[in-house]
């Protein structure tokens, strides 16, 4: 049996490629949309990849195994176990074979057996690896948003990011009843997690990329609960913000993503569509890194810089997915990298983008101010500081009177805001401060400034405070 490990850094999500050797036929366990790395493991090691699965309707990403079953003619192996709302409705299509818990298939010598482990979603599966060839008993198994190491999926998404009323704590009981069925399981089995720190499908992801189940039950929290309330109330609490395309890329994965294939070519544009498309209130967001945006950019685009792992995310957060996209790009050679980052969340309806060539007049520079000045201009100006961090970040410390408006709810918050004060953003590192203040500019608010140090520099320079708010928790 052989195992190659894949991890999107700007997703912090992970997947893997399982290969028999001996019959040269490989299984991929939650692909991602670019396949690429797997075409190229699979040619690089002789094997052919004949399977693919995924462990659930994924909500942080575009699942690739329609893709990568169209690319190899693999068969695809979906969970048939979540009620009416949660069946994949392309599951018709003739290379798809449903599964249940206890059903099992072979990748050659390699035994794969389906384990339902609703809680994080109500389909949810995990898939237990034996290698037959040289043993009885399983190896390990992948636990997708089930298990991480050191934490547990989330069971909050339906609700917070999907919008199904009611399923949080029903969940969340599913989920301390899935743990109970691992506590039973076989301490040496090794975790196979789809997603490491970083991502927003729990909130204590750890950082390691695999782990075993003695060491989990062990030191993972979530199995140290014997009272099913209490882990409800632990699980419930504390869990970050969903960024709010989760929920386009539920109902993506659920009908089936179009191929790659089947969409469009961006366009390279030039200064003059640039300009009508903005005059025509078009969403433009400029991927160049913070130095370069604050220098001098296109009024009317908003800076995501594309030089930041949590890129793609805040894309997400920010994007609407119902109106063309345009990305002016942070290099002349970057286009092929930044539409699969776009592709990897859905970002599909991108007729074209620009060149850094085009900002050659009309632009403008972004006003940036360090803590020190803020805390000397504070008291003598009508300033408004706005705080775009997650909750917890807030509750941990925070200047005093500041406002609370996380980055991914600013546009919806918009009307709260004066027009009349100097508004400053800010953050933990001055990257989510930047691109608050370009989102403000694009709206119209004139007098913005972005505080660009982090949090060493502004809670030695500004009052800060602890706990939590009423303004943390409405926000």
């Amino acid at each position: 049996m052989l195992l190659r490990y894949f991890y999107d850094e700007k997703l912090a999500q992970a997947s893997y490629l399982v290969g028999c050797v001996a019959t040269g036929e490989a299984l991929v366990v939650d692909p991602a949309r670019n396949i690429i790395p797997y075409l190229r493991a699979a040619e690089k090691e002789g094997l052919r990849i004949t399977h693919v699965t995924e462990t659930h309707i994924h909500a942080d990403f575009v699942s690739g195994s329609r893709e990568l079953a169209a690319a190899t003619g693999a068969t695809v192996y979906l969970s048939d176990m979540g009620d009416a709302d949660w069946k994949y409705t392309y599951a018709d299509e003739p290379n798809i074979i449903l599964v249940r818990d206890g059903d099992s298939w072979k990748v050659g010598a390699v035994k794969v057996e389906v384990l339902h482990t609703p809680g994080h979603t109500p389909e949810h599966i995990a898939l237990m690896i034996t290698d037959t060839a040289g043993a009885d008993k399983p190896m390990g198994v992948f636990t997708g948003d089930f298990l991480f190491v050191g934490d547990v999926g989330r069971p909050d998404l339906l609700e917070e990011a999907a919008g199904y009323k009611g399923t949080k704590e029903v969940g969340a009981r599913q989920q301390f009843h899935t743990i109970e069925r691992f506590k039973a399981l076989p301490d040496y089995l090794q975790i196979w997690p789809g997603h490491g720190a970083g991502s927003a499908c729990g909130k204590a992801l750890g950082a390691i990329p695999s782990t075993t189940l003695g060491y989990e039950k062990l030191f993972n929290p979530a199995f140290n609960f014997a009272n099913e309330d209490a882990f409800v109330t632990w699980l419930l609490d504390g869990q970050p913000e969903p960024p709010k395309y989760f929920a386009q890329m539920k109902k993506l994965n659920k009908i089936g993503p179009p191929l790659t294939s089947s969409l469009p070519t961006p366009v390279n544009y030039d200064r003059a569509t640039l300009d009508a498309v903005l005059e025509d209130g078009g969403q433009v967001f400029d991927l160049r890194n913070r130095g370069q945006y604050a220098a001098s950019h296109v009024p009317g685009t908003i800076n995501v810089p594309a030089d930041n792992s949590g890129f793609v995310t805040y894309m997400g957060w920010l994007v609407d997915y119902t109106r063309p996209v345009y990305v002016l790009l942070p290099s002349v050679d970057s286009e092929r990298e930044i539409l699969a980052d776009l592709r990897s969340i859905g970002i599909d309806y991108t007729p074209g983008y620009f060149s850094p060539d085009v900002l050659t007049h009309r632009t403008q520079a972004l006003p940036v101010i360090t803590a020190r000045e803020l805390a000397r201009r504070l008291p003598q100006n009508n300033i408004m500081i706005i705080d775009v961090r997650g909750k917890s970040e807030y509750n941990a410390k925070h200047i005093v009177g500041a406002k609370h408006i996380p980055l991914g709810y600013l546009r919806d918050r918009l009307e709260t805001l004066p027009k009349d004060r100097t508004l400053v953003t800010h953050c933990a590192s001055g990257y989510r401060s930047q691109i608050a203040a370009s989102l403000l500019e694009a709206a119209g608010f004139d007098n913005v400034l972005s505080l660009n140090e982090g949090e060493e520099c502004w809670s030695k320079y500004l009052p800060t405070e602890s706990g939590v708010t009423m303004e943390a928790v409405l926000a």
